[in-house]
């Protein structure tokens, strides 16, 4: 069973980002397009990778106390079904805190993930099921 001190690499293929939408205005817009062409950035992904890099470097002294503070797994950390299991056996309930992705294998059935999950925070995004994230919805912070 993972630790809430330890980082885990998931089992299965984890993708790299996670798709978000952002809606910029039109003059915005056309000073990344011109940063673009004038080969500043290779793209306008490329633009908003590395102003959010910028940023995130500006406030690294702020995220490091915040995620000490509440105590927060920083990177991957996965839960299989025998994970749970061996956290039911114990009975342990977990409180998971992540920073990056928390993910649940595809063999967690809703009624384990109730019995064993007391609470989920996650800073970035979760992958489970359908069915395991309905179940946990009241739980995720």
């Amino acid at each position: 069973m993972p630790s809430n001190n330890v980082t885990r690499l998931p089992t299965a293929k984890t993708p790299e980002s996670e798709k978000i939408t952002i809606n910029v205005g039109f003059v915005d817009l056309g000073h990344i397009d011109l940063l673009v062409a004038e080969s500043f950035y290779a793209n306008r992904t490329d633009f908003i990778r590395t102003a959010i890099r910028n940023q995130l470097a500006t406030h690294a002294d702020a995220l490091k106390q915040a995620v000490a503070r509440k105590l927060l797994v920083l990177g991957l950390q996965h839960f299989s079904a025998a994970d749970l299991e061996a956290a039911r056996a114990s009975g342990q309930k977990l409180q998971i805190r992540v920073l990056g992705l928390a993910s649940f294998g595809a063999d967690v059935t809703p009624e384990l993930a109730l019995a064993t999950i007391e609470s989920i925070t996650v800073l970035g995004a979760l992958q489970a099921s359908s069915a395991v994230k309905a179940a946990l919805a009241g739980r995720i912070h």
